[in-house]
């Protein structure tokens, strides 16, 4: 190949010297085919094939070739032929002889031509994306894998985080709630993924049916919901692109917190750190950039949403809720009524009527039993028999002195003990476990072990007045002083007579 040293010598001579192009040729030691190219070009043009070229082995099962990527797109996407694996098909069943390099070459190619074009977007201030990530984290000393939501304006870049134990509804709703509340204001707009949490079904013509939950969320802020093409992620790539972004830089190394409250809260600080960042292609901070989308959004309502799944179901004979695969126990007086129950991120709330009746911390796990020992006292005050059986109060962490007291009952009044010692367990239906255990303590103290005095013991501590089992707190009443008995006063008495 010549070089560009040499096009300018030979143009130079031939256009400003005059020479003609065999003189040129001649003074330049070049071919005058090639001192007519040069003059054609400012620099050399490189190789051009003036057509593509033959491929005699391969050309025969180039349509084989394009019908199998064809169909490749109707199937799942790691269901899809490998270029190794058109090569042994048009080998095995069509009788191809060529390498596999030339095959691999036009599988790339057509692949190439085919891949989806995108129009670049421009995003007016006030325009949200939402969408949830997943990392690992360690809560408490437990791995487990957290599922965080975003949501994000394409127009500045900035973006809320919070993590969760799972992707559910109820928290796609709190994380609105605190993402509306960390920006000071609701979006007109959301761009959302197809996630089953908010769309119950894709209607023939497109459009979404939205879940009974999310429509209540959208009812109560007002917001315009977008969404993307099913599977396709790229349509909202902004907050895709902050969902890679915390995972690199929020979950790198693994987190360690020993609640999700403490996650949570590092992560606002993440949020709004990030703020101060000034992105390729931008002179103004994210932080900057975000007061256009601040002046754009709608006012919050003045209370947030209700972000709880809401269920209707009935109590069992063993007195259970069930919700999400989990067991929950309710006081056994509601066994067999209809009852509804409100699952937030971390607590299910149980209730009938207008009344709650019962609060769990929300489980995660599958097929859990989840007790409150207090809800099946009254059925165990009749059927004292189960006592030592019953599974709600296995693993029930009372203090030492109930067992003292329950020791003591059984001793002094055998089953019935055991029936007196439930009824002061269910005081706590009524007062606090730490007013109790002082009760216990001051009945074992002062030797009055009963279900009566412990009541009155609480009581007492409860209305900061004395108990009246103690006489040392009224030294006005006269005291009964009773003697040893001495042998000479006993002698008196025989001695004197008396009858």
């Amino acid at each position: 190949m010549y070089t560009v040293e040499l096009y300018l010598r030979v143009r130079m001579a031939c256009h400003v010297e005059g020479l003609s192009q065999r003189e040129a040729a001649s003074r330049f030691g070049v071919a005058r085919e090639t001192v007519k190219k040069i003059l054609r070009y400012s620099e050399p043009p490189g190789y051009r094939r003036r057509q593509p070229a033959p491929r005699p082995k391969l050309d025969p099962f180039t349509a084989i070739i394009e019908r199998i990527l064809v169909d490749d797109r109707t199937v799942h996407r790691k269901q899809r032929h490998t270029s190794k694996r058109i090569f042994d098909r048009l080998r095995d069943e069509y009788g191809f002889t060529g390498g596999y390099t030339i095959v691999k070459d036009y599988v790339r190619e057509q692949r190439r031509g085919q891949r989806e074009m995108f129009v670049p977007l421009a995003h007016p201030p006030g325009q949200a994306q939402a969408d949830f990530g997943e990392a690992d984290v360690v809560i408490a000393g437990v791995t487990l894998r957290a599922h965080y939501f975003i949501l994000s304006f394409p127009h500045s870049d900035a973006f809320f985080v919070a993590a969760y134990p799972a992707a559910t509804t109820e928290a796609w709703l709190d994380g609105h709630n605190r993402a509306f509340a960390f920006f000071g204001g609701v979006p007109q707009s959301i761009l959302y993924d197809n996630d089953k949490c908010l769309v119950a079904r894709i209607l023939a013509d497109g459009t979404r049916q939205r879940t009974r939950s999310f429509s209540g969320l959208q009812s109560h802020y007002l917001f315009e919901d977008r969404y993307g093409r099913p599977g396709k992620g790229n349509d909202k790539g902004n907050v895709e692109g902050a969902v890679g972004y915390v995972r690199r830089n929020c979950m790198v190394p693994l987190p360690r917190f020993e609640s999700w409250g403490a996650f949570n809260d590092d992560l606002v600080g993440h949020s709004r750190n990030r703020q101060n960042d000034v992105l390729r292609g931008h002179r103004e901070t994210i932080g900057e950039r975000f007061e256009r989308d601040r002046a754009a959004l709608m006012a919050s309502p003045p209370a947030p949403f209700d972000a709880c799944d809401k269920q209707g179901t009935r109590v069992s004979s063993l007195s259970l809720v069930r919700y999400r695969s989990n067991d929950y126990s309710a006081p056994v007086a509601y066994g067999h009524q209809e009852v509804w129950i409100r699952g937030y991120v971390h607590e299910v709330v149980i209730g009938c009527g207008v009344e709650i009746i019962a609060r769990h911390p929300r489980s995660y796990d599958r097929e859990d039993l989840i007790f409150d020992p207090i809800h099946y006292l009254p059925l165990l005050e009749k059927k004292i028999g189960a006592l030592d059986q019953a599974a709600p109060l296995v693993g029930w962490d009372l203090p030492e002195g109930f067992a003292t007291l329950r020791r003591l009952l059984e001793a002094r009044m055998g089953k019935a003990g055991k029936r007196e010692y439930v009824q002061v367990l269910r005081l706590l239906e009524t007062f606090e476990l730490d007013a109790l255990h002082g009760a216990v303590k001051d009945a074992l103290r002062l030797g009055a072990i009963g279900y009566d005095a412990v009541k009155h013991l609480v009581l007492c501590r409860v209305e900061q007045r004395p108990p009246r089992l103690d006489l040392d707190v009224y030294p006005y009443l006269p005291r009964a002083r009773v003697a040893t008995t001495a042998a000479a006063s006993y002698m008196s008495l025989l001695s004197s007579g008396a009858p």
